[in-house]
């Protein structure tokens, strides 16, 4: 569950790094959230499956696809990496920008991401993240609703996301961003462990 952690301080990506391993935190403009210790099985094989087919697709071309516990810095300008006051950790992320990708991190927007979300994340993927991934300039935003076996995307439009899109897990679905890419949904659902889908905890 996303809970900001209880202080005025405005945190850097410089404290985020002195923070324990066994914690997890993401930042949003220096405001520290808690995120869970370690995502269930069923999370974790829905994401593999996402980013499995993902990744296959985009193969031969100079996109990336990547999973979590990665940080993606979003920075203000020219800001520098350690007084960067925004990093999160999205489920699944494709970056195509060389540029970006650093040895420790990724340095700006992903093209496209997706988080997988459960009742106690909802609000905070849909709202907080949403403005936050709005803002930065991702192309695509995807939130997977396991329990409830729907995807709501967001695609930006002239610096904006337009209103969301609600379609079920069934059939197939490309990225407006990737129509190269198709997700086959009961391809990922199968990755799930039997009865899982309502005991699916996501880490953000």
């Amino acid at each position: 569950m996303a809970v900001p952690k209880a202080t005025g301080h405005r945190f850097t990506y410089a404290d985020y790094r002195q923070w324990p391993g066994d914690e997890r935190w993401e930042l949003i403009d220096g405001v520290a959230y808690a995120m869970a210790p370690a995502p269930t099985i069923a999370h974790q094989s829905l994401v593999l499956a996402i980013a499995a087919q993902i990744d296959d697709a985009l193969d031969g071309t100079p996109c990336r696809t990547l999973i979590a516990p990665v940080d993606v810095l979003l920075p203000v300008a020219d800001e520098a990496d350690d007084q960067a006051t925004t990093v999160v950790q999205p489920d699944v992320l494709v970056v195509c920008d060389p540029a970006k990708v650093t040895e420790s991190n990724i340095r700006g927007a992903p093209e496209w991401i997706i988080e997988v979300i459960s009742p106690a994340t909802a609000r905070h993927d849909h709202l907080t993240k949403r403005a936050l991934y709005e803002r930065a300039g991702v192309r695509e935003y995807w939130l997977v609703h396991p329990v409830d076996r729907l995807v709501t995307l967001y695609r930006l439009q002239d610096g904006r996301y337009g209103g969301p899109e609600i379609v079920e897990m069934t059939g197939e679905r490309s990225p407006a961003v990737f129509p190269e890419v198709v997700i086959r949904w009961q391809a990922v659902l199968d990755k799930l462990p039997l009865g899982a889908a309502r005991s699916v905890n996501p880490h953000a």
